[in-house]
């Protein structure tokens, strides 16, 4: 079974799908991390961002793994920490406008949930990568509480970073997503809607599972 969490930076949606996960005995899939770790390959490797050509050539050649316990390796290198700098935040969204590099991790998002209970989480589960999901979510929350929910993020690795840029930043953000000629970020039309301004991370799980497991009950 699939169950798919998409929405905007902030809105709460890795630590719900991990808590989820672990809430209904399923594995857990963070789709954006693979994206992140596609964007810190190209800085590393000194590619221009919107050259499809030199993406689809990098992608292709990448080992990426996702192994338990929501770590991230690259060509056998742990970036979990490496891929949530602001740097690589920048260059993520480039990165994820490119037709080479989406076919290909949205295949090997595909392949990595085949048979699997997963929550898979993202800005494309529900609408592009599983049409198909029982059970869709679509995350979202007021934009100054998904800022300073970043902003604690950050400080909580030593990085410091005023508000207002964070929502200027996180504007940017939502625009580009939303306005992707590729997979744009937006509900699947059987989602259901979850704004976590006003609630505590255990109520969002709470909400999730409930109607999870409705959902479970109902196919078996």
């Amino acid at each position: 079974m699939i169950v798919t969490i998409d929405g905007p930076a902030g809105a709460g949606k890795s630590s719900a799908a991990r808590s989820l996960a672990q809430h209904l005995g399923f594995e857990f899939l963070d789709t954006g991390a693979m994206y992140r770790a596609v964007a810190l390959a190209a800085l590393r490797a000194g590619i221009n961002l919107h050259d499809e050509s030199a993406l689809a050539g990098l992608v292709a050649g990448l080992r990426l793994q996702m192994p338990p316990g929501g770590r991230v390796l690259l060509d056998g290198e742990d970036v979990t920490v490496l891929i949530r700098t602001r740097e690589v935040t920048a260059a993520t969204g480039a990165v994820a406008d490119s037709p080479a590099v989406r076919r290909r991790l949205v295949q090997m998002q595909r392949d990595i949930a085949q048979g699997r209970n997963m929550v898979c989480e993202g800005r494309d589960q529900g609408t592009i990568v599983f049409p198909n999901a029982v059970c869709k979510f679509f995350l979202n929350a007021d934009p100054l509480e998904r800022a300073r929910r970043r902003q604690r993020e950050m400080e909580a690795r030593g990085e410091r970073v005023e508000l207002e840029q964070l929502l200027r930043e996180q504007e940017i953000r939502d625009q580009r997503d939303a306005a992707r000629d590729l997979a744009p970020m937006k509900p699947a039309a059987d989602a259901i809607l979850l704004d976590s301004t006003r609630l505590t991370p255990k109520q969002v799980v709470e909400a999730m599972a409930a109607e999870v497991r409705q959902r479970l009950s109902a196919h078996s």
